[in-house]
């Protein structure tokens, strides 16, 4: 399970790394530079609104036929037909209360049809998830990388032509952003189903009343997880635009989202590892193997990577900023330099936490994730008028290294691991040493002939990651090869 793993944990992220970084510092930084903070800002409450309830669309169902069908493949042709029907009604269902919630929180004007096309595109992006977990589910794992990057490819070719094809002499409009998405999310759904068709022997969708209530028990455990990890992690935005005037708090979420941009890129690499250790863990736990190496290995791997990620931007947050974008570079600055920090927190859940749901200790899982809610939402709503986007940025960070802490004792008690100090001590010496390293990087001058002023930064930045990378490899944190043995053929 380890070479399995490996190997495709490296294609996943190699197309995902191809991909996804051109979309989002190519794409959505110049489309939000483009705009404005305000436009843009305006677009970024209104898509994270219709994330809040997104739970309706798929109420846990994905999460627990990914388990589901990695532990029983056989189940994927009976269940599928009746799915996919529950599906487009829960879609139905979502679009109604999201417009009723959006009607009584104030939403009029401009933002109710711009949220009637962010729900649909909710709809596909929900969609394709659960028929990717069914492709997962049977560890098809190369068709499941090739379709997580499909829709960025398509929405990088749609809008690419729209802001530098000179296809229409109109400026760029927010609207043509959504527009973009809903095509390539469509394109990509098309894709899958035709994929997961062929797979279930599927002829026609079929409505079954008891079929219905028997999945939406077993799958609600999922639904309150995925709501409440929603609730925590997108509510930050729509709190700063309610609790500020109107001009203050649609530029404050404009800063926010920039802030907000690259942590989200990398928590799109983090969440690669959760989409093939679900089941993987699933299959395991099912055969009674032992999940201890296979979580170290995984946590090792990614933890490493977050801190890296995590102090580097924190020690380099003004030039990063300054070099995506062209306004609010200071306060943008320190809003991403606190966001950042709980990179680290958001890894170790993606480990953690796939392990207590392929576990299905979901009881434990969903009283972690509301403790996150109540803390997210009491510290937002005392810092956010003293501090602004700031403050809504250290709500995340607490909230994120309260709700992993948590989930690390979790597991501990219920596989019942017993602490590895001298891993722990590795850990910590590590992350002294990334601190260490950027510190005196970003403090002693490194001229390079040819580089511009701009780009004085880059030689320290640069430097500070090879060196960090050569200090997990001397703490043994990383060995090239074990890895190699590991995914050589016949292991």
């Amino acid at each position: 399970m380890q070479r399995k793993f490996l190997t495709n944990l490296c294609l996943l992220l190699f197309l995902n790394l191809l991909v996804k970084p051109f979309w989002i510092f190519g794409i959505d930084r110049t489309v939000q530079n483009t705009v404005g903070p305000s436009d843009y800002g305006f677009y970024f409450v209104v898509f994270n609104f219709s994330f809040l309830f997104s739970i309706l669309l798929d109420m846990g169902i994905t999460n627990f036929n990914n388990r589901n069908i990695a532990q029983n493949n056989q189940l994927l042709n009976k269940h599928f037909s009746g799915i996919i029907t529950m599906k487009f009604m829960l879609g139905v269902f979502y679009s109604l209360v999201t417009f009723i919630v959006a009607v009584i929180w104030g939403f009029k004007g401009d933002r109710l049809p711009l949220l009637a096309l962010l729900c649909f595109n909710q709809f596909l992006s929900s969609l394709v998830l659960y028929l990717r977990s069914n492709i997962s589910g049977l560890l098809m794992f190369k068709t499941d990388s090739m379709l997580s990057v499909l829709d960025r490819m398509l929405m990088i070719l749609f809008c690419g032509m729209l802001l530098w094809g000179h296809v229409t002499d109109e400026p760029f409009r927010i609207e043509w952003f959504v527009y973009s998405q809903t095509a390539a999310y469509l394109l990509t759904a098309l894709t899958a189903l035709a994929i997961v068709i062929k797979k279930a022997n599927f002829r026609r969708p079929r409505w079954n009343w008891p079929f219905f209530l028997m999945i939406m028990k077993q799958s609600f455990p999922f639904a309150l997880l995925s709501l409440l990890m929603t609730l925590y992690n997108r509510l930050d935005p729509v709190m700063i635009d309610k609790l500020l005037p109107a001009s203050v708090g649609t530029e404050q979420v404009g800063i926010y989202a920039s802030g907000f941009r690259l942590l989200d890129a990398a928590n799109m690499i983090a969440f690669l590892f959760s989409v093939i250790l679900l089941p993987i863990f699933s299959r395991m736990i099912k055969n009674k193997d032992s999940v201890k190496e296979m979580m170290r290995l995984s946590f090792t791997i990614l933890i490493t990577v977050a801190i890296i990620v995590s102090v580097g931007s924190f020690f380099y947050s003004y030039p990063l900023m300054d070099l995506l974008y062209d306004s609010h570079v200071e306060n943008s600055a320190r809003v991403f330099q606190v966001l950042m920090l709980g990179f680290i927190a958001v890894s170790a859940t993606y480990i953690f936490g796939t392990l207590l749901t392929a576990n299905g200790s979901m009881l434990e899982l969903n009283i972690v994730s509301l403790v996150g809610l109540f803390i997210n939402l009491g510290i937002n709503f005392w810092l956010i008028p003293k501090m602004m986007a700031v403050g809504s940025a250290y709500a995340s960070l607490v909230t994120q290294f309260v709700t992993a802490l948590l989930q690390v004792l979790i597991v501990m008690k219920v596989f019942r691991f017993r602490p590895d100090y001298l891993y722990m001590g590795k850990l910590l010496a590590y992350t002294g040493g990334v601190v260490l390293f950027n510190y005196i990087s970003l403090h002693i001058k490194l001229d390079m002939p040819g580089l511009s002023a701009n780009y004085s930064w880059l030689p320290g930045f640069t430097m500070a990651i090879l060196f960090s990378f050569l200090l997990a490899v001397a703490l043994r944190l990383l060995s090239f090869r074990s890895l190699m043995n590991i995914v050589r053929p016949g292991r």
